[in-house]
């Protein structure tokens, strides 16, 4: 079951990368939230996808009696499907005010910060 996955881990990795290298400030954030899914998909397939039972182990006994599934990678997905769903309110936001500002989402002509050069003509 973990081949699969590991091969919808790249592709989703592939895809973010090529979304991330386009010149608009759209495909670079849906690039971001791909690699950020596929981040969450390698974490899950670390935890090692079982049918077991839940971490709890009964009174009186110091270890589970039967196998179980680790809640670690679980805890760590949820934190970062959280975290990551801020970050793409507040990029999404950051996007809106900026093409409201700039009239466009092209970062080839959003260069504020990095004014055009003029080319002046030598003085003989």
């Amino acid at each position: 079951m973990e081949g699969p996955l590991a091969i919808v881990v790249g592709i989703l990795i592939a895809t973010g990368v090529y979304l991330m290298l386009a010149r608009d400030l759209l495909h670079y954030l849906f690039g971001l939230v791909m690699i950020s899914n596929a981040a969450n998909l390698a974490i899950f397939i670390t935890g090692r996808l079982t049918r077991a039972s839940p971490a709890l182990i009964p009174e009186g006994l110091e270890v589970a009696p039967m196998p179980v599934a680790n809640p670690l990678p679980q805890a760590l997905i949820l934190t970062a499907i959280v975290i990551g769903f801020g970050l793409l309110a507040f990029t999404l936001a950051l996007i809106a005010q900026a093409y409201k500002v700039l009239g466009t989402l092209d970062v080839d002509t959003m260069r504020i910060a990095e004014p055009r050069r003029i080319k002046r003509k030598a003085s003989p």
